[in-house]
């Protein structure tokens, strides 16, 4: 499932896809850094007037922002109902402590 979040000014479509942010069809991050958090923010600031958010090096306004964090928002919320997600992260949880213990 995607939603649809702007389309740049050299025509890629910026879409939600099972949680992440996209770019032309290709994962770009799953979570936004509001701008006043961001370590560059004084030249984001200069260089895109009203951007309030970054999802990786993507921009978004205060209303592009919320339209894909409603979307990851909403794929979270459906992959942490899973079954089998709940099994894969239990699974990932094992393995990472049985390698921290020692085991290759």
């Amino acid at each position: 499932m995607s939603t649809y979040v702007k389309t740049t000014q050299d025509g890629r479509k910026v879409e939600v896809i099972d949680g992440w942010l996209c770019l032309a069809g290709v994962r770009e991050t799953d979570t936004l850094v509001p701008l006043i958090e961001h370590p560059n923010r004084q030249a984001i600031s200069k260089a895109v007037p009203g951007a309030t958010h970054m999802g990786g090096r993507i921009p978004l306004r205060h209303d592009e922002a919320a339209i894909a964090q409603g979307a990851m928002d909403v794929a979270k919320r459906d992959f942490a109902n899973d079954p089998v997600a709940i099994a894969e992260r239990f699974r990932k949880v094992v393995w990472a402590k049985a390698q921290f213990e020692g085991v290759e």
